[in-house]
């Protein structure tokens, strides 16, 4: 991305006036679903987004918030450098090499493929110039929806079929007639983000199960826990007996062997079957034992048929799409709202099993107390937190609170074993994504939000430790500069330092989220009556006002001698700034809006971000049409990244709503796309849910800069995408049964609201207490084509 230069340094000279040139921009055409027309899952479609896309993103097979994630991948096997890089599925590709179980986090494999005809145990290069079992498809042979997916691989003449329950992976591959219909087990080799393999075992026990584990090590592992593994294990049954088996490492064959061990280890099936003969695998699986894995398929799918297994992932995938209803005659906007929702309750999934083991952080296996005989909560896998009090957090609070508390249990889990707060975490292993920790605003939001039946007392301990304490911190907790932190009340910046870039050199962005984050634990002591760590935690959260250079009205890195860097250039990534730059982090001060408003008044303010929307729309409010995760890192405004996501609703606190109500639908009609590449922006980064809940919240005309970390919490209205929306609460957490919206002359002209109405009384206010929310109650919104900033 390349900028005219001399406009920003007519810029910098005339900083005050904080104005930019004005362009326009375009939005994409929709793509039509194959899905039952009763259900939501006919607006849910998996593929959206799926060019250069994560390891964990399509996973259609899933339950929500499950562990079994069965999948197509083209080219899982080839993985990833760093261990973030886009690998599994991509839609420009046009076979497949297999369909693995596990996609999480830095977690992945357990791969079957079903082949026939001669016995090939490679899957072989993208490009099919050289033997292997891959197979090529058409998209028209292909059907992907919430909890199922099909698809017909014509080098085998096989229809491969996936679904699953929580734990269980099912897999039914419909053969041609032949003798030799065969299903490779392909487990001790590398899938997606999992890293290279250690060690990996597969046997055909002498009743007929197919078993194993692979040991992997992950590259974020390898960077925030060195010495640490990822083991995934499995047991597996088929419904047809097969008529041969062998081993195999690589490419080298043993027939008739029942048992393969070490990198590259897998198994094979071979069935004699009639035309159209289907044949069902079942696969437990477990983080912690192979036990644990055969007791998950014991416990959910013993005498579960596949049609069984698909029609519970479908009604599942309804009652927990329904949650949130919406009405419009758009179906585009429909499809991307359910599509959003999909990711946000597919990512970030079990990893406890059953009777409540779960792994811990040094390898051991732990075990979740139990309440009447079952777990009292689930342990969950997960991306880092960055960013998600603009987006998962505040869609969880709303909809699904019992998973949100579940979620901060897990974390405490890993506390309690570690004493620390992990952020990322892969199968309890360290996996901090970008090196920071905002697991205390998570944490904080949910006790102001009312989700409470956690250990709050350890969850204050931890989140007061994760902002003050930097002795002895692991690399894996985030905030190794903590301690600096709190000694200058900014971290100091160093162009050079010690260990990774995230250890030394983002000051800037670090002082931004750290002074946040304090913040909000600041608003948890005040309520507890911490006096001592309320006044401490306060002056950390002005902590931006120490690298703000008013000089510039740009926020800018500082050195330990409080003097400000040189050579100062505010589109500058990775100096200062992790994934970002000046132009975008300035704006990264969600809990003193007022503050950052008045060093220049709320005219010039509102201006300045009127114009970085204006300019940022030609780049589709990104990077413009490059694929890429980083496409948009050097622009004004990055929108498939997080520092960014709460910019947009800015214009709500500085006293001009009606530019929020803009821009923010020019984002859901324009980043947004319901195409393979044109889904979360061009290739953008979608950060397990992340970017589809911004859509979900945003489109609501709902949303809180503070991630609902308020004493009060409350979220700032906007413009609502639909006609109406019904949210059903949860009545073990909230007292109201459903709260519903209801937008009057909505359509994409009348953008601007008029008018809105709570319970029949006019809003003067825009902004909502939460607590009214999961009250119970009505909303009226009325919608026209001029602006209105006064209410």
């Amino acid at each position: 991305m390349k900028y005219n230069r001399l406009f920003l340094v007519s810029f910098l000279a005339a900083a005050s006036s904080w104005l930019l040139p004005c362009t326009a921009g375009a939005g994409s055409p929709a793509k039509r679903l194959k899905v039952d027309t009763h259900s939501l899952a006919q607006y849910v479609d998996p593929l959206i987004g799926t060019a250069h896309c994560r390891w964990f993103h399509f996973t259609p097979g899933a339950r929500p918030f499950g562990m079994a994630k069965p999948a197509p991948s083209t080219n899982g096997h080839l993985g990833n450098k760093w261990g973030w890089e886009a690998t599994g599925y991509d839609y420009r590709d046009q076979s497949i090499e297999g369909f693995p179980c596990l996609h999480e986090f830095q977690v992945g494999g357990i791969v079957l493929m079903p082949a026939v005809g001669k016995l090939v145990t490679v899957p072989g290069p993208l490009e099919m110039n050289a033997p292997g079992y891959r197979s090529r498809f058409d998209r028209k042979d292909e059907y992907a929806t919430a909890g199922y997916y099909s698809v017909l691989l014509k080098d085998h003449g096989v229809k491969a079929e996936l679904t699953a329950t929580p734990r269980v992976a099912f897999q039914r591959y419909t053969f041609p007639a032949g003798k030799e219909s065969r299903i490779l087990f392909d487990i001790g080799n590398r899938q997606g983000e999992s890293g290279a393999v250690e060690d990996a075992e597969v046997k055909l026990t002498a009743d007929g199960r197919i078993e194993g584990w692979v040991r992997t090590l992950p590259e974020y592992v390898k960077k925030y826990q060195p010495d640490a593994s990822v083991t995934m294990y499995f047991s597996a049954v088929t419904d047809a007996k097969p008529t041969g088996y062998g081993t195999f490492k690589g490419a080298v064959v043993s027939n008739g062997s029942r048992e393969s061990a070490g990198v590259g280890a897998g198994l094979y099936l071979t069935f004699q079957t009639k035309e159209q003969e289907a044949v069902t695998v079942k696969v437990g699986l477990s983080f912690t034992s192979v036990a644990n894995a055969r007791l998950n398929l014991q416990t959910e799918a013993a005498s579960l048929t596949f049609d069984k297994a698909k029609q519970e992932a479908a009604d599942q995938w309804e009652e927990y799409l329904g949650r949130i209803r919406v009405e419009t005659p758009n179906r585009q906007d429909k499809v991307k709202f359910y599509t959003g929702l999909y990711h946000v309750l597919l990512g970030r999934g079990l990893a406890s099993d059953v009777n409540g083991a779960y792994p811990r952080n040094d390898g051991s296996v732990g075990q979740i107390p139990l309440l009447k005989g079952k777990p009292k909560h689930n342990f969950y896998n997960t991306d880092a937190a960055w960013g998600a009090q603009w987006n998962l957090a505040q869609v969880w609070a709303l909809a699904y609170p019992e998973y949100y508390s579940d979620y901060i249990s897990s974390h405490l889990l890993v506390y309690k074993d570690t004493g620390w707060l992990a952020d990322g975490i892969a199968c309890s292993r360290f996996v901090s994504g970008v090196g920071t920790n905002l697991l205390s605003a998570i944490l904080s939001g949910a006790y102001q939000c009312g989700i409470r039946d956690f250990d709050v007392n350890l969850a204050y301990e931890a989140s007061l430790k994760n902002e003050l304490d930097g002795v002895d911190r692991p690399l894996g907790a985030g905030k190794v500069d903590t301690d600096l932190f709190v000694k200058y009340g900014y971290v100091p910046h160093q162009e050079k330092g010690d260990g990774p870039d995230e250890a030394f050199m983002f000051s800037a962005s670090h002082t931004l989220e750290y002074a946040y984050s304090a913040w909000t634990v600041a608003q948890w002591a005040g309520q507890l009556g911490k006096t001592d760590d309320y006044a401490k935690l306060m002056d950390l959260s002005k902590g931006w006002e120490r690298i703000y250079d008013d000089s510039l009205n740009f926020v800018r890195p500082r050195k330990a001698d409080g003097s400000f860097v040189d050579d100062f250039d505010p589109m500058q990534v990775w100096r200062g700034f992790q994934e970002g730059n000046a132009w975008q982090y300035t704006f990264y001060v969600p809990h003193d809006v007022k503050g950052l408003v008045s060093k220049v008044g709320a005219d010039v303010f509102n201006q300045r971000l009127d114009s970085i929307f204006t300019v940022s729309r030609k780049l589709i409010f990104s990077g413009g049409k490059e694929v890429g995760a980083f496409a948009g890192l050097q622009t004004l405004y990055n929108h498939g990244n997080q520092p960014c996501l709460h910019i947009s609703w800015l214009f709500n606190e500085a006293g001009r709503p009606s530019l929020t109500q803009k821009w923010v639908r020019a984002i859901l009609d324009e980043f947004y796309g319901v195409e393979g590449i044109h889904g979360y922006g061009y290739g953008q980064d979608e950060d397990q849910g992340q970017l589809g809940a911004w859509y979900v919240i945003a489109s609501l005309g709902l949303f809180d800069v503070k991630g609902l970390t308020d004493t009060e919490p409350s979220f700032a209205l906007g413009s609502t995408l639909f006609d109406k929306v019904t949210i059903k609460l949860n009545k073990r957490y909230y007292k109201g049964d459903e709260f519903v919206i209801k937008a009057a002359n909505n359509n994409k002209q009348n953008l601007y609201v008029k008018q809105f109405r709570l319970n029949g009384k006019p809003c003067k206010e825009t902004r909502i207490p939460f607590s009214k929310i999961v009250s119970g109650g009505l909303l009226e919104v009325e919608m026209q084509d001029t602006p209105v900033d006064r209410y």
